[in-house]
């Protein structure tokens, strides 16, 4: 079987993260799989992609050159020949679904994060019925891509996205005289929910709260909104709060942390929250995605309401209350994610992806 791939972007840490991982499983049923991105972007997805020795072409134009990109993947696939078409996030999705259709190709679509914007949430309810089959990175993104797409239950499988290492390099316990290490992974964006980290921080600062161990809390990412969240962070939480840039290595970075926060507003699977768990962290995170399903509330880290500082400040309290607690329910926090994401669970619901494909419609 031939597999065209095909994802938005080469850019590093976004749906490109997990494609070695869903290729190595497809590729392992006898599947020739080549990646097709409609953009580079800062192409940091390629060394992995590159490691795995997966075939791959880029697109040369920019983010918002949907026709060409569109032109240039219907020459692509046309000279490929696939038997299946597998799409990722909306733009491949929907540019996949019309070619699918014109060569008569059945077409496999993920869905991340069923809170997306309204134009392509109404775009992808249009053309759900192009993708023979579609795959869900979480239950909670699944019971939202029915609800919210329209997708019937008979079309839908789960796939968790994410593929736990029992290698993976573990954060340090914290000892009395350290600073305590806080830290997240993600985009400078909106949905991150960084600002309402930097608010919980200031009303933390308002009540005099003062914590028995020196803290501070780096933020590893890029994006558009660091000129904002830096203004923010001069504004409300001077000397606390450090944006930290790229993490290239980012098991690296979660081994030289204490503990670990997600405040975001929107998640799906969210795989750097999972990560952090992985590395022995206990996880501060919002009620969204799967991330509640993954932390139990006081056992391997908090859950706090998303978009909600009061409730994230009283999260931080209690973590920064009691330093030494930290690694203990960062040790049960790994267990848990080495359980329930394990090798052998991801090769298994790949494997009935494929069956499924094998069976139904190819």
């Amino acid at each position: 079987m031939k597999i065209a791939y095909v994802i938005n972007s080469l850019e590093g840490g976004g749906a490109a993260l997990p494609v070695p991982a869903v290729t190595s499983v497809l590729r392992d049923t006898g599947a020739e799989v080549r990646l097709y991105a409609l953009s580079r972007r800062d192409g940091r997805a390629l060394p992995a992609i590159e490691a795995a020795r997966l075939p791959w072409t880029v697109h040369p134009g920019g983010k918002g050159d949907h026709l060409r990109a569109a032109l240039w993947l219907d020459r692509q696939l046309r000279a490929f020949g696939p038997d299946l078409i597998w799409t990722s996030l909306t733009q491949a999705t929907i540019i996949g679904q019309l070619i699918g259709f014109r060569m008569r190709v059945p077409v496999v679509s993920w869905q991340h994060n069923a809170f997306l914007k309204p134009t392509n949430r109404r775009l992808l309810r249009l053309t759900r019925k192009l993708s023979t089959l579609w795959l869900a990175d979480s239950e909670s993104v699944a019971a939202l891509s029915m609800e919210r797409l329209g997708i019937p239950a008979a079309r839908l499988l789960v796939w968790p996205l994410f593929q736990a290492d029992p290698a993976a390099p573990q954060g340090p316990a914290w000892q009395p005289g350290q600073v305590f290490r806080l830290g997240s992974l993600g985009r400078l964006h909106p949905n991150k929910g960084y600002d309402v980290l930097i608010d919980a921080l200031a009303i933390l600062r308002a009540e005099g709260f003062t914590p028995p161990v020196a803290f501070t809390i780096e933020i590893a990412g890029e994006g558009a909104e660091r000129s904002a969240l830096e203004s923010a962070v001069a504004a409300k939480a001077p000397g606390q709060v450090r944006l930290v840039g790229f993490a290239a290595e980012p098991r690296q970075f979660l081994a030289t942390l204490h503990a670990y926060a997600q405040p975001s507003r929107a998640e799906g699977l969210c795989i750097a929250a999972h990560e952090a768990m992985q590395a022995g962290l206990p996880a501060l995170v919002s009620r969204t995605g799967e991330m509640p399903g993954s932390v139990r509330n006081g056992d391997t880290g908090r859950v706090v309401e998303p978009g909600d500082p009061v409730s994230l400040a009283a999260a931080l309290r209690a973590t920064l209350a009691e330093p030494g607690s930290a690694k203990a329910m960062g040790d049960r926090a790994r267990a848990r994610i080495l359980d329930r994401y394990s090798a052998q669970r991801f090769r298994a619901a790949g494997e009935a992806v494929t069956a499924r494909l094998a069976a139904h419609y190819l």
